[in-house]
């Protein structure tokens, strides 16, 4: 990583990820913290990643760790938009398209790490450096 990144956007994958501990994630999180990027998601990502598998402490103490971003009205309209922009609908979408929502409007530079880099890239443009995991 040689550009300054400042706010770092977790979706669900990347949350599961960090709360099962994937090295790859961590080593990812650990030049970003020291970077003094901060970590965000989404709050209708805790609900994609809370499951009779989800280590529930892990994720409690991952999420004292993160600025958690309201769904508001006005954020469900503008993922809205994006979908429709993007010419994507459905509820395959929706979550994502809330992703990149809160991505879009954090303090930038911004890095979005993902599992679904082709539908991210299409929703966020160029507006969020898109990582893929």
């Amino acid at each position: 990583m040689n550009e300054r990144i400042e706010t770092v956007v977790l979706d669900s994958e990347g949350l599961f990820a960090w709360i099962a501990q994937d090295r790859k994630l961590l080593a990812m999180l650990q030049v970003f913290h020291d970077m003094g990027a901060d970590l965000v998601i989404g709050a209708n990502t805790i609900v994609k990643v809370t499951h009779s598998r989800t280590n529930m402490p892990r994720l409690k103490w991952a999420l004292s760790r993160v600025k958690v971003e309201p769904v508001t009205e006005r954020a469900a309209k503008a993922a809205a938009e994006l979908l429709k922009g993007a010419g994507l609908h459905g509820h395959k979408y929706a979550i994502d398209a809330t992703v990149a929502e809160v991505a879009l409007r954090q303090p930038k530079p911004v890095a979005l790490l993902t599992s679904d880099s082709d539908d991210m890239a299409k929703l966020c443009g160029s507006q969020v450096r898109i990582i893929p995991l």
